[in-house]
């Protein structure tokens, strides 16, 4: 990483990058009311899912349900939306930034800009003394996927919003963002072209179910239980470790990690966490269309952050040393 990109990255490590106004914002006071649009889509796509699935099940289809989803995953919905677009941890030329957005718009569970509204949103109000008991997820394992999935949160006084230059202001984003379910349908006739009804059930209905199930989950357990090799002091959500979710979730599930240093491009830090979209990060650059990536040590100890382990106080050791350059 260049020197000029280490400091860049270094000075916005920890910003929740998109919201506004967040000295009069409150994230306890609101209501959660029925996001009709996605609740409708989410419907159609688990009824279909359940009901076609069985009759319309082949070993071809499966295997292709698996390749469509781990790619747009890997590629689309963690490098190109959480790791690109959001935490911007690594820099690449435009066209392969619209490509992994695009495959990130095809998984299925929303667009780009509203993507990281929900993000960045959720992160801001979690790092705060309360929040929402939405927020939380207080109500319990299924009422909490049920308001996932059917509801949204609406604040009386919420931060403003400016996903910022290049983003906002980009037609295509803003073309993805209002479209993003009629993407499912030129994919639809491809699969079902290349493999019937199977591949379309299969590759469609089952698929975009299965990511947007997995979503909820990981965004459930990852704030709720698991191990954590950091506490994030004054904050309502702590952060947590998934390691039966890494692979399905390309790494995602590395939560605590995450949180820890949010722009690092890796998220399995350690030696055995698996991490796959780091990996489809490093083919990126072995290609020459990553450069400039993010990683711990590129990156100040993020405040308020109390290591719980040797392995933790080292990164953060190390990544301080690294930032302030050897002493004098």
């Amino acid at each position: 990483m260049s020197e000029q990109a280490r400091a860049d990255a270094a000075g916005g490590a920890f910003k929740v990058n998109s919201l506004t106004g967040l000295d009069t914002a409150d994230p306890v006071a609101g209501h959660v009311v029925w996001d009709a649009p996605r609740s409708i889509w989410n419907t159609i796509m688990f009824v279909g899912a359940i009901t076609l699935a069985p009759l319309f099940f082949s070993w071809s289809a499966l295997a292709m349900f698996f390749i469509l989803t781990g790619f747009t995953l890997c590629a689309g919905h963690s490098v190109g939306f959480h790791r690109r677009l959001i935490h911007r941890s690594f820099d690449c030329p435009t066209w392969v930034e619209r490509v992994l957005v695009y495959l990130g718009t095809l998984v299925g569970m929303g667009g780009p800009i509203w993507t990281i509204r929900l993000h960045d949103f959720r992160d801001w109000a979690q790092r705060q003394p309360d929040c929402h008991p939405f927020l939380r997820h207080e109500r319990g394992f299924l009422m909490d996927g049920l308001l996932y999935l059917h509801g949204k949160l609406v604040l009386d006084s919420p931060p403003g919003f400016d996903p910022g230059p290049g983003i906002g202001d980009s037609a295509f984003y803003r073309f993805l963002d209002r479209s993003w379910m009629l993407h499912q349908i030129p994919l639809a006739a491809l699969l079902f072209g290349l493999g019937g009804w199977p591949w379309l059930v299969w590759g469609i209905f089952v698929r975009v179910a299965a990511c947007t199930t997995m979503h909820w989950a990981i965004s459930y357990f990852a704030h709720t239980r698991g191990s954590s090799d950091w506490a994030l002091e004054g904050a309502v959500i702590q952060a947590y470790n998934v390691p039966a979710l890494a692979i399905p979730t390309m790494g995602e599930s590395w939560h605590a990690n995450h949180h820890a240093f949010p722009s690092s491009a890796r998220h399995g830090l350690y030696p055995g966490q698996i991490d796959l979209g780091w990996h489809f990060i490093q083919l990126l650059a072995w290609l020459g269309l990553a450069r400039n990536i993010c990683l711990p040590h590129d990156l100040p100890a993020r405040p308020n952050i109390r290591p719980l382990t040797a392995r933790a106080t080292d990164i953060v050791s190390d990544a301080q040393k690294s930032v302030s350059g050897p002493a004098e």
